[in-house]
């Protein structure tokens, strides 16, 4: 079979449990035999998902998880520490690659436009490709239980390394096995440490060590960007914190991922009234219910929609796929829709989007507190189907600033 004989269409999705190197070993085989071309969505019970590209059967790049950004500036440090890694530098090389090619992983595009224009070598590039990958896989083996999707309909054009899945498998098992063997497990690297009893630390470390760790447990950096901070292994910068982690003394926060590169729409989009692109509307709760109830909504009325259920990552997925509209619950864990309505509206993409806020509360208060951070709206859960359509007609046909009073 050909690349070309893959169809155009999504194939089934099936569920496996514990999914270990074993697993997975025999099932990138399973796309060896066809030599499958396209893309594989791998999604964990909490809504985790990751994407591999893959190319006759073997695997071109991956990327996704809880810090797919914040893993790649981290490891452009260490493969490329003469490429600037901020928002803004890259900004300026993303807006010289085609919008088209972007809509498809923007973080490999970079990649091929860097080694076209000869700012880093061939095999720089194949080396942090590969170390995505494996930390990839790595995410993978530790959320044991995952659904997998096929579709061949996205797929990447440049293809600037092919790697057998069975030797990067392996380097991840190899990583695992160590972070079994320490007892850590149940410990996320994606995780940051910050101190969490300033007072009893520096009672029980001499005044050198407090100082270190004050300086480094700022709750901003992963153990995975501390290991790079310290040149030294994730492993090892995790065990030599776990007595601090174990009495209490620092623990472990979930952060948010780095911000993407906007990506511009394409020309020509317009509105669900004509004929072309559909308004994509997202709903970010961390409730599966609302969603789900959304999506019915959303869908029915001709929309497309966005579920997003993990706060922490909602700026990074609605970076990455530039909704029209945005329902945003006010109650989430780790962060509240004021929080992150406020940290929208300093992106200037998000500047004139029309975000809503939902919430079960519904009290002037919160009117008033909604508007103060930039909310164009204000709707009650449970939701009425109705009102939600008219929400978001009203908003993107009649071009409602989001500053209005109406809803006070």
């Amino acid at each position: 079979m050909t690349p070309e004989d893959n169809t155009n269409k999504p194939l089934p999705s099936n569920s496996i449990k514990e999914f270990t190197a074993y697993k997975q070993t025999g099932f990138f085989d399973t796309l060896k035999q066809p030599r499958f071309s396209g893309q594989l969505e791998l999604t964990s019970p909490n809504d985790r998902q990751w994407v591999f590209y893959l190319y006759l059967g073997r695997i071109v790049y991956a990327t996704g998880g809880f810090h797919p950004v914040r893993r790649w500036r981290r490891n452009l440090s260490v493969y490329f520490p003469h490429m600037p890694s901020h928002l803004n530098a890259l900004q300026s090389d993303i807006d010289g690659i085609p919008v088209e090619e972007l809509r498809i992983c923007w973080e490999y595009q970079l990649l091929c436009l860097w080694v076209e224009q000869q700012k880093v070598t061939l095999e720089q590039a194949a080396k942090m490709i590969r170390a995505i990958i494996v930390e990839v896989l790595f995410d993978i083996t530790q959320a044991m239980q995952v659904t997998c999707k096929l579709s061949s309909e996205k797929s990447l054009s440049t293809r600037l390394v092919l790697i057998d899945a069975e030797q990067v498998i392996a380097e991840a098992q190899k990583l695992w096995q160590g972070w079994q063997a320490a007892k850590i497990a149940d410990r996320f690297p994606d995780m940051a440490p910050i101190i969490a009893q300033p007072e009893q630390l520096q009672r029980k470390t001499s005044e050198q060590i407090y100082h270190t760790l004050s300086q480094l447990l700022d709750g901003q950096q992963t153990l995975r960007d501390l290991a790079v901070r310290m040149k030294r292994d994730v492993l090892t910068v995790t065990r030599s914190l776990l007595p601090y982690i174990q009495e209490g003394l620092v623990k472990l926060i979930p952060i948010p991922d780095f911000p993407a590169p906007a990506i511009p729409h394409i020309s020509g989009i317009v509105s669900n009234s004509g004929s072309g692109h559909k308004h994509l509307i997202a709903c970010v709760d961390d409730s599966p219910l609302v969603c789900q109830s959304m999506e019915k909504i959303l869908t029915q009325s001709g929309y497309e929609f966005l579920g997003i259920n993990d706060a922490l990552r909602a700026i990074a997925i609605l970076l990455s796929r530039k909704p029209d509209l945005i329902f945003l619950d006010l109650i989430m864990p780790n962060a509240n829709g004021y929080e992150i309505c406020s940290q929208l509206r300093k992106l200037s993409f998000f500047r004139h989007t029309p975000i809503v806020i939902l919430t079960g509360n519904d009290g002037i208060i919160d009117r008033v507190r909604a508007k103060m951070v930039g909310s164009s709206d204000f709707l009650s859960k449970p939701v009425d189907a109705e009102i939600v359509v008219n929400v978001i007609r009203k908003h993107l046909r009649e071009g409602v600033n989001y500053g209005s009073e109406e809803y006070v």
